[in-house]
């Protein structure tokens, strides 16, 4: 068993989708989770803020920079991610799949290194 990262794929505009649009999205994605953690696969999820709620910390060699705003301009950020624990990558990909479904967003699938003891309380 491994852990995996489902990211999601935002689009970098900022833009939001009016509420008649969202609110299908909101119950498919909560339906993906609940069948998610009736699995027993699931292990952490949660939506962000927008990017303009970022705040970045560098150390510059000698102090700490905080900026506001993502690191780098780009035209997708991470919206939400999920860990979930999975065999293999077939079947990580097999929820992304309907993750990217209820979203309609790209999904970025990540293994993490080691035994998922080893990044748990």
């Amino acid at each position: 068993m491994r852990h995996y990262l489902l990211a999601v794929q935002q689009p970098g505009d900022g833009s939001r989708l009016p509420p008649a649009e969202l609110e299908p999205i909101i119950k498919e994605v909560e339906a993906v989770n609940e069948e998610l953690r009736a699995s027993g696969a699931w292990v952490f999820a949660g939506g962000l803020h927008p990017v303009s709620a970022t705040t970045v910390v560098r150390h510059d060699g000698t102090d700490f920079v905080l900026t506001d705003g993502p690191y780098i301009e780009g035209k997708e950020h991470l919206g939400g991610l999920t860990v979930l624990a999975a065999d293999d990558l077939d079947e990580a990909l097999r929820w992304a799949r309907k993750f990217a479904k209820a979203t309609r967003l790209p999904i970025e699938v990540r293994p993490f290194h080691g035994d998922p003891a080893t990044h748990l309380p």
